[in-house]
């Protein structure tokens, strides 16, 4: 089987979980990404009320280059939230936001959770299997064509209304 070529980072960028002391780096990285400090607001407050299931940096030669997290939803069980995700200005376009993302959903596999859902752009975010359609049962104020869900098990769960953590509540 043919591998695909390698992307020029992949040699200098390693995907590693969050761990202690990578917080001031993580907030620098969503910082820049977005240019404000919201989202790295948000991941603070997820981070302090325990809501952060699954937490992935981008180590770059001088730091972190990205960041993505996925959250617990207060409802429906076993789902996600994916957001934020930010790559530093310079390393956009290489492929970090995706092999992140990537990364994020195949550790939320493993720890055995069901959905993820995602505000987004459907052409981003359809590369990675989410829909509109996947989430359409699942009652939110974002529904619509930006709403997209992810089911990560044959087994849906039931039909509820999508809660993010309160810690969303800062963005407004």
């Amino acid at each position: 089987m043919a591998h695909a070529p390698r992307a020029d980072w992949e040699d200098s960028v390693r995907l590693i979980e969050e761990c202690a002391g990578l917080e001031d780096a993580i907030q620098g990285v969503l910082a820049e990404a977005f240019g404000r400090d919201l989202e790295a607001k948000l991941v603070d407050a997820l981070r302090r009320d325990g809501s952060l299931a699954v937490s992935v940096a981008a180590g770059c030669t001088g730091g972190v280059c990205g960041y993505v997290a996925l959250s617990r939803l207060q409802s429906p069980p076993y789902a996600l939230a994916l957001a934020p995700v930010g790559v530093r200005k310079a390393m956009q376009g290489q492929g970090i936001g995706s092999a992140l993302i990537r990364r994020a959903i195949g550790r939320a596999r493993a720890l055995g959770y069901g959905s993820i859902f995602v505000l987004g752009a459907p052409a981003y975010y359809g590369r990675f299997g989410f829909s509109a359609e996947a989430a359409a049962a699942f009652p939110s104020p974002y529904s619509g064509p930006h709403f997209m869900g992810l089911h990560l098990t044959p087994r849906q769960d039931a039909p509820a209304a999508v809660i993010y953590a309160g810690a969303f509540d800062l963005l407004g």
